[in-house]
């Protein structure tokens, strides 16, 4: 199963490391095998006292979740796999014995409002973890994750609080049942016999599979083998310079089936890659958050494609961006410029080495610019600047900057602000979101451009966009940082046409809407790029297919969407680094690499 606790492979080559994988799914069990298990431990499981719906977990957002394990000898399992839904407390339940009591343990679970408890028989032997138990559920929700046979029950006989049972003891159903609690997978099973008064024969609730399951290729008749060629194309992507580090991410039938981290995060070969590690996602932004917000904004009829800027931009009606159509902005081919000057048109007034009222925005380490310079000079030069190809394709960073301008002043919230609370909190997506050194340390995230023109520095945790740092990082074309499982979260939810976790984001309508073909003249959706069907160009990948949506990003990132193949492609690297090269294109690696995923398909098993 996919684990947070990553392993490494080191492969010498020429005489130095170049290839470290983070190795996802590397279960004891492999292939079919694990699928076997699966099954067993699937039809094995059973939900207990859920008439309050609590599981599969809902409203993330709102939930501090601790989980606590005594001698389950998976518990790393377990514990791994809740904190790929959610950000998840461990504490090992081991260390309140002799001075510290089950009530040192309940005060250090004070702040948080959802408790996760791992028991098996021997656990429960001890009758000062079944008060525990039951004093905890009175004032709290609590889970309990038992496992072993079926006698066990009748020792929580007294526990109201919803138990997930499974008599399979292994490191597959250790992650079925951390799985279960988000939705992760189904809970379909009733008792096959009676163990006590309370927990008769026939009994059992019901549990809908409603977010990612995380498990092995075989799981949706893929021979893991077939993608081993992944490995080796992220291998020469490392040799020729073309990245220093990427992760990939195949998800399929809403199952993350495929999840490594290569490389390391700068040619020095000091930090690994991890399957955690945040990326700066570039133009990802646009269709990752701009397009997003724009999408909710439609589905709650405050945003019509068919407005205009006029409509939505006070400042635009005495410009000649009045009348230009908020649906030409997103397919753009509005006649706007690709971008405005950025950098080369700061003068040495306008910023400083330090933080200060009259230096407010955070441009990068020892530099800050002047208050009002977005308003007083980014603003008016993309206001007046001209309409030079209306109605033809010119892909714009200008155009996501007014859409950005649209939805702010509809919401009155700015953008980060909108999408954290309105999508990435509520789906679980703990890494993604602007502005990410306020959140994390510079140690995960993942180094762009050494820029020494005009920053002066090492851009890591700052958005590698000229125009988007200049913004203070926060751009409706790029500034947008996260993992590759939080982006595997977004369009998931895409993919399902706007549902996950329970929650209907926006209408299926919509989704189709923005997702397909709306250009007579281009291959684009609205905000969203697609399968383009001149054949040569081969985009995204020779074998996508024409129902294919994403979008790429300049620092060497991508996502793609096939409803086709029911498929959700990753790729995240840092190609930009130590300065920009085009070998990561040259190369095809992207591309080549998805056309691997389908291959496997293809050949199944």
């Amino acid at each position: 199963m996919i684990k947070n606790k990553w392993g490494s492979v080191a492969l010498v080559l020429f005489g130095f490391a170049l290839f470290n994988t983070a190795c996802a799914q590397n279960p004891p069990l492999t292939g079919k095998a694990y699928v076997a298990e699966e099954r067993l431990v699937q039809n094995s499981t059973v939900l207990l006292n859920n008439a309050q719906y609590t599981i599969p977990l809902q409203k993330l957002e709102d939930l501090k979740i601790a989980s606590v394990h005594f001698t389950n000898q998976y518990a790393t399992n377990f514990d791994s796999l809740l904190n790929k839904y959610s950000k998840v407390q461990v504490f090992d339940g081991n260390g309140y014995t002799g001075n510290k009591t089950f009530n040192d343990l309940a005060a250090d679970l004070k702040w948080y409002n959802t408790i996760i408890l791992q028991v098996n028989d021997a656990d429960l032997s001890n009758p000062q973890l079944i008060d525990f138990i039951n004093t905890t559920q009175k004032i709290k929700p609590v889970i309990v994750a038992a496992f072993g046979y079926g006698p066990l029950l009748s020792k929580l006989d007294n526990v109201t609080a919803p138990v997930i049972w499974t008599e399979r003891v292994s490191s597959v159903s250790a992650s079925y049942a951390a799985q279960a609690i988000f939705g992760g997978v189904p809970l379909t099973q009733k008792l096959t016999k009676t163990y006590s008064p309370v927990y008769g024969k026939g009994m059992g609730f019901i549990s809908d599979k409603t977010r990612l399951q995380y498990t092995v290729p075989e799981d949706v008749g893929i021979n893991a083998d077939n993608l081993l060629e992944i490995d080796k194309i992220a291998r020469e992507a490392m040799m020729q310079r073309a990245t220093p580090g990427c992760v990939v991410l195949v998800a399929k039938d809403g199952k993350v089936i495929f999840n490594k981290a290569y490389g390391y995060h700068t040619y020095e070969n000091a930090i690994p890659d991890k399957l955690t590690d945040i990326f700066d996602l570039a133009s990802m932004t646009k269709v990752s958050a701009t397009t997003v917000e724009t999408m909710k904004l439609v589905d709650e009829g405050k945003l019509n494609v068919e407005g205009t800027m006029g409509d939505y931009i006070p400042l635009a009606r005495r410009s000649n961006k009045n009348n230009i159509k908020v649906r030409d902005i997103l397919l753009h081919q509005a006649g706007l410029i690709p971008d405005i000057q950025s950098f080369e048109k700061v003068k040495p007034a306008d910023h400083s080495t330090d933080s200060s009222a009259a230096y407010p925005t955070k441009v990068s380490d020892h530099y800050f610019l002047r208050k009002d310079y977005y308003k007083d000079v980014m603003l008016p030069d993309m206001l007046n600047s001209p309409i030079k190809t209306p109605g033809q394709y010119v892909y714009s960073d200008v155009s996501m900057l007014f859409m950005q301008e649209v939805v702010e002043n509809i919401t009155s919230t700015p953008e980060n602000v909108y999408v954290q609370q309105q999508f990435y909190n509520p789906l679980g997506m703990q890494t993604a979101g602007f502005l990410p050194l306020y959140r994390f340390s510079a140690a995960q995230i993942i180094p762009t451009e050494n820029d020494q023109e005009y920053r002066q520095s090492l851009l890591d945790g700052y958005v590698h966009d000229p125009t988007a740092a200049l913004k203070g990082g926060v751009a409706g074309h790029a500034g947008l940082f996260a993992s590759a499982n939080d982006v595997a979260i977004l369009y998931q939810m895409l993919l399902n046409r706007g549902s996950y976790g329970g929650v209907q984001y926006f209408k299926p309508e919509v989704v189709d809407l923005f997702t397909s073909k709306q250009s007579p003249i281009s291959r684009r959706g609205l905000g969203f790029d697609r399968w383009d069907p001149i054949a040569d160009r081969h985009y995204p990948s020779k074998l996508a297919s024409p129902q294919a949506y994403g979008h790429t990003g300049f620092t060497g990132t991508c996502i793609w969407v096939d409803p086709k193949y029911n498929l959700v492609y990753i790729f995240l690297s840092n190609r930009v680094h130590p300065s920009v090269s085009s070998k990561l294109g040259s190369l095809n690696i992207r591309p080549r690499i998805q056309d691997v995923v389908y291959e496997a398909i293809g050949k199944g098993m």
